[in-house]
């Protein structure tokens, strides 16, 4: 058996394509009517039909789980970042670790917690 996909779901599934697009170079592979396939495996799902699927109300920055992404350039990400996205909201700054890694954390425009880190070698 292996993981195959993470799935998270969002309010606007062309403004998410768009977010991850632009800030990551996902790419999409499949657009299935609501649920959309990007590149390194990540799922978007309309969030009517996830609610749908599971019969619960999505709770947006429960802060449960993270998207983790890993960048050399941190400096040059955090940048981008708010050059192109400039209301992002943070969970926290670029910071350091005890351990030495440099992390960045912010929510996606649905709530989802990404984590963006320097490579641990």
């Amino acid at each position: 058996m292996k993981l195959k996909n993470i799935l998270i779901v969002v309010k606007d599934i062309e403004k998410a394509k768009k977010f991850y697009s632009d800030v990551f170079g996902l790419g999409m592979i499949l657009d299935n009517d609501g649920n959309m396939i990007l590149t390194e495996g990540l799922v978007l799902q309309d969030e009517k039909i996830w609610e749908g699927f599971i019969g619960k109300e999505v709770i947006p920055k429960n802060n449960s789980c993270e998207l983790y992404f890993e960048e050399s350039d941190i400096e040059g990400f955090v940048r981008k970042l708010e050059r192109l996205y400039p209301s992002v909201q943070y969970v926290n700054r670029l910071m350091t670790h005890s351990w030495g890694q440099r992390v960045v954390r912010f929510y996606d425009p649905d709530g989802n917690l990404i984590e963006v880190g320097t490579p641990m070698e």
